[in-house]
């Protein structure tokens, strides 16, 4: 954190980040409260259909089969919430695949009664994972600084209170601007935002180390260069609604990914990116309707497999979950994801 970032003592104003990672990530934060956990407020992938985890599972066996069918074989599920992704991976996976298997979640909030005891629940990833490292939206939960343009066209940290209310702080500067130049230009237009991405950068970076053998894959909200919101994306999820972004420890806050930054910054041969749309359906998940003759000699399996074919629809959906980015980066396991 920066000098510029922080507000005084007594007007409780403070950047975006540090205010965000209090709010998220405190004693009291969001994401360490007892309970449902982050579904009970918004709707992931994770929750709209087993068929995801049934993918990943997928995913997860070719990264294997890529490897040689080590002995040990890792799953590593980041920001696991209470544990759904990695509880619905193993339950998919075939039985010679799920006898090699070393699941891990990890999760800053206390472990779920009753989670499988084979789950090691961690606050950080294990190093030296030989297998599949998968991060479904947790980069868009990593905190970052936003920057908006004042009126003589130069990009000034955004301070903000608990409650809040936001100022104007010192321009952007150090590493953060060079972040800015290089990914996220703001021309000099009054009210114009951005969000800093450096922290993400780091924070996948740090997750692709612990890689020994494998693949790492992160899926979330994304934006690349070229297509920049103009006026950020910093917002925040209560009680399943969309609400305004108060960093008071009371809701989620989340801002989407600029994936393509992510991409770069281990620099590592074979990254990828794809959308959510490409990468199920070269995992198989494609949302065709059944054969309609499979009404007449199977009336149970023809519901089963429509109801089926509706979760799809919704997990590949242009202008919903399909447009999600997923990053693929291999660490000696190439072409999981060719279709």
């Amino acid at each position: 954190m920066t000098a510029g970032t922080t507000g005084t003592a007594e007007d409780g104003f403070r950047g975006w980040r540090e205010a965000a990672r209090e709010a998220l990530y405190g004693p009291d934060g969001f994401y360490r409260r007892p309970g449902a956990g982050p579904a009970a407020h918004f709707r992931t992938s994770v929750h709209a259909s087993p068929l995801y985890a049934r993918a990943v599972a997928r995913l997860l066996c070719r990264v294997d089969e890529a490897l040689g069918r080590p002995p040990a074989l890792d799953f590593v599920d980041m920001a696991a919430g209470r544990g759904e992704l990695v509880t619905g991976v193993l339950g998919a996976l075939p039985a010679d695949v799920a006898d090699r298997v070393r699941p891990y979640a990890v999760e800053l909030a206390a472990r779920p009664h009753g989670l499988d005891g084979r789950i090691a629940w961690r606050d950080e990833p294990p190093d030296g994972v030989t297998g599949l490292l998968f991060a479904n939206e947790w980069l868009d939960n990593v905190p970052v600084d936003v920057a908006q343009v004042d009126a003589s066209g130069t990009p000034r940290y955004v301070l903000v209170r608990a409650d809040g209310a936001e100022r104007l702080g010192e321009p952007v500067a150090g590493p953060d601007a060079g972040w800015l130049d290089l990914w996220w230009p703001l021309p000099p237009e009054e009210g114009l935002r951005a969000e800093i991405g450096l922290p993400r950068d780091r924070a996948w970076t740090a997750a692709v180390e612990t890689l020994e053998r494998g693949a790492a894959v992160a899926v979330d909200y994304a934006h690349t260069a070229g297509a920049r919101p103009p006026f950020a994306t910093l917002t925040a999820f209560l009680e399943g609604r969309e609400t305004t972004p108060v960093p008071d420890g009371s809701r989620d806050l989340t801002a989407h990914v600029a994936l393509d930054a992510c991409a770069a910054a281990p620099a590592l041969p074979g990254a990828r990116l794809l959308t959510q749309r490409e990468a199920l359906r070269a995992l198989g998940v494609t949302g065709g309707r059944p054969p309609l003759s499979l009404a007449s000699s199977d009336p149970a399996g023809y519901v089963r497999a429509l109801a089926a074919a509706g979760e799809a629809a919704e997990l590949t959906a242009p202008g919903g979950l399909g447009d999600f980015g997923w990053l693929v980066q291999p660490v000696g396991a190439e072409g999981v994801l060719d279709g």
